[in-house]
This record gives C-alpha cells, structure tokens and sequence, in this order.
C-alpha cells in the first residue's frame, strides 16, 4: 500500500529523474573474457550463472574480476568446475526467461540467479516477479537438470550514487519490497534458495558509473554464494 500510494505521489517526478538518470549515467560494458570453461581439481560441479548486466560483469574489466570469475576461483579449490555464463545488460526477468527458452538442453549441478534491478526500474508488479521467478527456478530445474538455484537478492538500490533523491529511496524501497517476498515465496522450497550478502553497504562496493558493483562487490557476493554452494554439498 506504501508503495503504492507513493508511485501514485511521486510518478511525475519519477518519470523525469529516470530520464535524466538515463542520460546523465556513463555506460559501462559487460566484462571481457571467456563467458565458459573448466577450473580446478576434484570433484566436478557444473555451475551455470545467469541474469542481467551485475551477472554479465559490468563494473569489472575482465570476467575473473566479475561475479562468475570469483565465484569459480572460490570453488576450484575444493573441485573441478565446469561452468557456463549466460548474461546480458538490461535483462529482466521476463527477458531471460525468453531467452534460456530458445537455448539447447544442457545439465547443471546448480545456478546461480542475477536479477531485480531492470525489473525494480520497469516497475514489475512484485507479484508478476514472483511468479517469474518461480516459472524461472521450475525451468532451471526441469530443462537444465539444476539441483539447486541460488536467487540473488535485488541489490539495495537505496544506496546507487548515481540515483538522484527521492528516485533513489522510492528504488530501494521497492528493492526492499522484492526482497522480502522473494525470501518469503521460497522460504523452504525444494530447489530454490535466496542468498544475499550480509556485508554492511560501504562506497567502495559500487562501480565507477554508481550504479554497478565493483571488484570488490564481486569478491564478496562470490564468497558468500561460494559458501552456499559449497555447504549444500552437490558434487
């Protein structure tokens, strides 16, 4: 209702602060480097990780420096990792849910999920994102054989330098709003599993555009899902 009634309030101004974000706000392109591969000594785990433009590395030069190069760094050192990344700028959930659609079968141990923020900025209906998500979590798990989809949390959005007041607080509100019914709806479900850095938010995480995390973000997301993975134990 809260939210509601502040779209409703600040939709005016909303409207010209996204717009002028859009211009004013320097864009960064998807990390370089290899988008798959194997690393690694021991027992194997296939790992896919998929999402939108944090997933695809914006923010980080090179692919070792972003999500998936940490996160595979992390994990070598307890097996062999084959893994696959399939990411794009701009991606809502809707978007990969078409895309992962038209793409060949394969077979994963576990996925790793990267959205929220193109669906906070096109103001998705939390309940259409919810049922997004499970229809994305159901298609993990029924066309790539995944084990266990680990869902990111939305990133606070609240904290986005480069988000002009109140734009910046309505985003992270609605961030906030994703978040609790996202960790609500799969709160004990069989193969979906919301992991979320509990890191408290400093400066340095975001990337020069204020918008996308750093390297440093990067290591500490892929340290805390590492944890995860490691802990579930499905090698």
């Amino acid at each position: 209702m809260r939210l509601a009634m502040t779209t409703l309030a600040l939709a005016p101004l909303l409207v010209v602060q996204g717009w002028y974000v859009k211009r004013v706000t320097p864009r960064l392109p998807e990390a370089e480097g290899a988008r798959q591969g194997v690393t690694g000594q021991g027992k194997r785990l296939r790992l896919l990780v998929v999402g939108d433009s944090a997933a695809a590395g914006v923010g980080a030069v090179h692919q070792r420096e972003a999500l998936v190069g940490q996160l595979t760094a992390e994990l070598a050192t307890q097996c062999e990792v084959s893994w696959l990344l399939i990411a794009k700028t701009g991606f809502t959930t809707a978007d990969l849910l078409a895309h992962l659609a038209q793409q060949r079968s394969q077979h994963f141990d576990v996925a790793v999920v990267s959205l929220g923020v193109n669906d906070v900025t096109r103001r998705v209906a939390t309940r259409h994102w919810l049922k997004q998500q499970q229809e994305l979590v159901e298609l993990l798990a029924t066309k790539f054989g995944v084990q266990k989809v680990l869902l990111s949390g939305v990133p606070p959005m609240g904290h986005f330098k480069a988000l002009p007041q109140p734009l910046r607080w309505y985003v992270g509100l609605y961030a906030k709003q994703f978040n609790r019914q996202l960790k609500k709806h799969f709160d004990n479900h069989a193969y979906g599993y919301v992991v979320s850095p509990k890191a408290r938010f400093e400066p340095e995480f975001l990337a020069k555009d204020g918008f996308h995390p750093s390297p440093i973000a990067y290591q500490r997301w892929a340290k805390v899902v590492a944890k995860e993975i490691l802990q579930i134990g499905l090698m």
